[in-house]
């Protein structure tokens, strides 16, 4: 492998982004009414619509950037519903009633992938495969017969496994028979194209501020203009309207990273992942002229933990122990929300909010999620009432099985805001090009960050969202907040919600 290529010296990209146009969508630039209005350009926000669409609704999808670059074009695009070891954790906390509704919702998911695929004729590389979760731990076998008997239980295709077709020793494997992978751009592109006309519209570059709430709603955009729906869908990966619903206290960001690599020889299929951290995730995909291997993995908390570079060298390191790798031409990373019960949202805003309806804390599973939650909306929309609604209730309270992560979590943010405004600030030295680092400026502690052209940038450190002190990303040259997960570039631009405002910036040359 190139020495260029080992030491990453290029700026990450997504093989999705990548290999696919980008297609562009007008600027909300004066006030409508649709009967749904839906935020967030992601697969939640597309799949939702166009569900809707067919079902004779007037549809607005509204993206604060372009649709399919933020979470969704940085995913692996595992179309499964083996979420590691989730389904026996469910039975234990929630009883075999809701996890087999957690069960169908996933396994419905799937289908309608393979539906959709099929009958608008989609050519996005979908292909069937086995999934795997393994594990090379003694302690982690009971866990996966577990995991087996209760998969089992529940109609999954679900199977104890010694080996795994890669060259891995482990201990043992539960494998998901009947899954799939798609390239999901390609897929939810197609999507996306029988969205506009007839009263339904996509809207990009277009941030949404807030929501009124009333018969109708309003949503209101950053340049004033607004939105009149009697429904609205929050598909904005953090929600960007909480209401009454603290969902700041209860979703936790994580960042995980990705890479595409060329190997010798061939991949021998299947989708893989550890059981335990840390986290190895592993996937191939092919293109017209090769394979790929998507190897991921490396999550942790945003904003916290050692230089973010660490963790491509890390997977990179674990590549190169499986294959001989040829050249790693790709390289990403994403952002993902968990809950504190280790399901996700969906559903209403909150208990009170009527017609508002939220979708979030996918915990890295979001293909298959977001599609079944696509049908939960429509099903409640359509009939008032979804099969699978009360798993995934937003407004559920679960002491026993959310409580000691509760608790942890937000003393870990609680931790992070206040050592960040304590933390001692170093005084202002050379900032070589091409790097970032928090200074003492004007006696404010200060993001500082330098181009390759000299110019140094130079941002207020504090998080416009709740007031947490920012980090450095060195991998993605972003600052990042380590409490919600919100993140901007060098200069103070926005990159992930749920701040809503850019950072006070300036230049100096």
């Amino acid at each position: 492998m190139n020495k260029k290529t080992a030491d990453f010296s290029q700026p990450p990209q997504s093989y999705w982004i990548a290999s696919t146009p980008q297609p562009q969508h007008s600027v909300l630039n004066e006030d409508i009414e649709t009967d749904i209005a839906i935020i967030g350009g992601g697969i939640v926000g597309l799949t939702t619509a166009y569900l809707l669409k067919q079902e004779g609704f007037t549809v607005s999808v509204v993206e604060a950037d372009c649709i399919l670059q933020g979470t969704t074009g940085n995913t692996t695009a595992k179309v499964t519903s083996q979420h590691t070891l989730v389904y026996n954790r469910i039975f234990q906390k929630f009883g075999k009633d809701k996890a087999q509704h957690y069960a169908d919702a996933n396994q419905t998911a799937i289908k309608t992938v393979s539906d959709l695929v099929n009958s608008l004729k989609i050519d996005c590389d979908f292909s069937w495969q086995s999934a795997y979760c393994f594990t090379h731990r003694d302690d982690y076998v009971p866990e996966i017969m577990n995991e087996v008997n209760t998969a089992s239980l529940l109609g999954i295709q679900a199977y104890f496994v010694p080996e795994i077709p890669l060259p891995l020793g482990i201990k043992g494997a539960v494998r998901f028979d009947g899954q799939a992978q798609i390239h999901p751009r390609k897929y939810l592109l197609a999507l996306a194209e029988k969205i506009p006309g007839n009263g339904s519209y996509i809207f990009e570059q277009t941030r949404v501020t807030r929501v009124d709430e009333g018969k109708p709603h309003r949503v209101i955009t950053k340049n004033g203009k607004t939105i009149t729906a009697k429904i609205v869908i929050i598909a904005t990966h953090y929600p960007c309207y909480e209401a009454h619903g603290m969902y700041f206290s209860r979703l936790y960001p994580e960042r995980s990273y990705a890479l595409g690599v060329r190997i010798k020889g061939k991949y021998p299929g299947g989708m893989y992942i550890t059981a335990e951290d840390p986290a190895r995730s592993l996937r191939s995909h092919m293109t017209k002229d090769e394979q790929l291997v998507i190897v991921s993995g490396e999550h942790h908390k945003t904003g916290q933990g050692e230089d973010t570079s660490n963790h491509y060298r890390k997977l990179k390191d674990f590549a190169e122990q499986l294959f001989t790798v040829i050249d790693i031409p790709y390289r990403w990373s994403t952002q993902d929300y968990s809950t504190a019960d280790g399901v996700p949202y969906i559903g209403q805003l909150t208990s009170d909010t009527q017609e508002i309806y939220v979708a979030t804390g996918f915990g890295k599973w979001g293909m298959s999620t977001s599609t079944a939650a696509a049908l939960i909306f429509r099903d409640m929309i359509l009939n008032g009432y979804s099969p699978w609604q009360d798993i995934y209730r937003p407004s559920r309270f679960t002491p026993i099985a959310s409580a000691k992560s509760f608790v942890k979590e937000n003393l870990n943010v609680a931790k992070h805001l206040i050592s960040g405004k304590l933390s001692p600030v170093p005084d202002k030295n050379e900032i070589p090009c091409g790097e970032g680092k928090i200074i003492e400026y004007e006696g404010q502690r200060t993001g500082a960050y330098r181009e390759q052209n000299g110019k140094l940038h130079l941002i207020d450190t504090t998080c416009t969202h709740m007031g947490c002190e920012l980090q450095w990303n060195s991998a993605e040259k972003s600052w990042d907040c380590p409490c919600h997960g919100s993140r901007f570039t060098y200069s103070g631009e926005i990159v992930d919600s749920p701040a809503l405002d850019n950072i006070e910036h300036k230049i100096l040359e």
